[in-house]
Order: structure tokens, then C-alpha cells, then sequence
């Protein structure tokens, strides 16, 4: 897919794009890590809710700090605060489920539920304004819909079964990894191609 066409002469003004693009590697990661975990929770028919918090508390905490790594790295001047703060968020989410696993299951929906909202809604932004910059950003835009589906989705049915709530997880996983995947390989392309 071909990047946006500007103006002859124009001089080429592409800062959220170069910054994410120097670092497709670590979001590419975050996708792969999403994905191991959703195919682990699949795998797994036996997982118990104390398990699942801590896979979930493990992969939260994976994915902040790639998305973090990502947003340091990304370079100046590029506007990536939404970016720290979706790791942010998830660090502190990962934190929290893996110092306290023995929060009740209700909680640890709620805990799910708002860090998917808020990544996701995150992930929008940034989109949003990654969008005068690169064509495809439907990647980004997608896994953060995904992202605030999949929370409202837990609020709106916080009484499912742990088998139900295990295999919920797992497909929002490997869905969202798939498109940051997707997102981070749309990058790579830019990358190796600074006009």
C-alpha cells in the first residue's frame, strides 16, 4: 500500500510515524505476546481463575513494557504520550494482579475491563493522529476497538464462568495480537522507506 501523496515541493513533516517506525520491533513484540497468550489459555482447559490472573498479570505487564520501550525510544518530536500510557497502564495493571492474585474474580474483570477500555481508546487516538501521516492505519485503529469492545463486552457480562471469561481472554488475545502484528509489520515498511 502506497504511502499518502503530498504536494510538490512540500517539505515531508511525519514525526508519530518516523517514531513508531523505528521501533515496529517492540510492537511487533507486544502482538507476539498477545498472541502466546491467548493460545495458552486455549491450550490450557484446566486453567483455574488463580492461573489465569497471573498469565493475565504476566502478559499486562509484558505488553507496558514494550509499549513503553516503544514510546522512549520513539524519538523527538513525535507526540507518543498515548502510547506511555497504555504501557503505563499496563504495567500497573500486571502489577497489581501479580502482587495481588488473590483479588476476587469480579475484581479482576473490572481491573480487565477498564485497562482494555482505556487502552483501547488510547490506541484509537493515537491512530487518529497517526492517520495524516501513514495509509493502513486501520491496524492500530482496529486493536484498540477491539480493546474497547472486549472490556464493555466483560462489563456488560461480568457473571460468565472462568471457562467462559479463560477462553473470552484468549480470543481477544490472539485477535489483538494479529492486528498489532499487522500494525507493526505496516511499520517495518515504513521504515526501510524514509522518503
Amino acid at each position: 500500500m502506497a504511502t499518502r501523496s503530498y504536494p510538490p515541493g512540500s517539505v515531508l513533516m511525519r514525526p508519530m510515524l518516523d517514531g513508531l517506525a523505528r521501533n515496529w520491533g517492540l510492537i511487533l513484540l507486544r502482538g507476539i505476546a498477545a498472541i502466546l497468550f491467548g493460545v495458552l489459555t486455549f491450550a490450557w482447559p484446566g486453567l483455574t481463575l488463580l492461573t489465569l490472573v497471573l498469565m493475565y498479570g504476566a502478559f499486562a505487564l509484558v505488553d507496558g513494557v514494550f509499549a513503553i520501550a516503544a514510546a522512549v525510544r520513539g524519538g523527538e518530536p513525535a507526540p507518543r504520550w498515548w502510547l506511555a500510557v497504555v504501557g503505563l497502564l499496563g504495567v500497573g495493571i500486571g502489577v497489581l494482579t501479580l502482587v495481588m492474585p488473590g483479588i476476587t474474580g469480579f475484581a479482576l474483570l473490572m481491573f480487565i475491563a477498564a485497562w482494555s477500555i482505556v487502552a483501547g481508546t488510547l490506541q484509537i487516538a493515537g491512530a487518529w493522529r497517526l492517520r495524516q501521516e501513514i495509509e493502513g492505519e486501520w491496524w492500530l485503529i482496529a486493536s484498540g476497538a477491539v480493546s474497547v469492545l472486549f472490556g464493555l463486552l466483560i462489563v456488560a457480562m461480568p457473571g460468565a464462568g472462568a471457562l467462559g471469561l479463560a477462553l473470552a481472554i484468549g480470543a481477544f488475545a490472539i485477535v489483538y495480537g494479529v492486528l498489532m502484528s499487522g500494525f507493526a509489520l505496516r511499520l517495518r515498511r515504513h521504515a526501510a522507506v524514509r522518503i
